[in-house]
């Protein structure tokens, strides 16, 4: 069983940088497809970006490129989110995720055997 725990999200403005931790405990992420997904205010779950146990390749939401980055840190078995030049619309409930998805269903929830609570970023002037 493998236990998430997002953390760092807050209330910026818009263009600020943020960045996001999901530390898992009772399992290395190491073996696992770790993806954060969003749920903005009033919408469906998304995909943002994920980093994949196989060679570590990462991808991302077309909305997000060029602006997220997601990287982990093995020692503390930590994924994070770098989120810079941050837009009113990346207002969201963001959550981590762990799983074992093929490369083309990396975007699908359902994949995904284990989540965590989720961390709340608001961007706002």
């Amino acid at each position: 069983q493998v236990q998430l725990v997002e953390s760092g999200g807050g209330l910026v403005q818009p263009g600020s940088s943020l960045r996001l931790s999901c530390t898992a405990s009772g399992a290395s992420l190491g073996t696992y497809t770790v993806t954060w997904f969003r749920q903005p205010p009033g919408k469906d779950r998304e995909f943002v970006a994920a980093r994949r146990s196989s060679g570590g390749t990462t991808h991302y939401a077309n909305s997000v490129k060029g602006r997220f980055s997601i990287s982990r840190d093995t020692a503390i078995n930590t994924i994070y989110l770098q989120m810079d030049g941050l837009k009113v619309e990346d207002t969201a409930v963001y959550y981590c995720a762990a799983g074992r998805p093929i490369l083309s269903a990396i975007t699908t929830q359902s994949m995904y055997y284990y989540w965590g609570q989720g961390t709340q970023v608001t961007v706002s002037s």
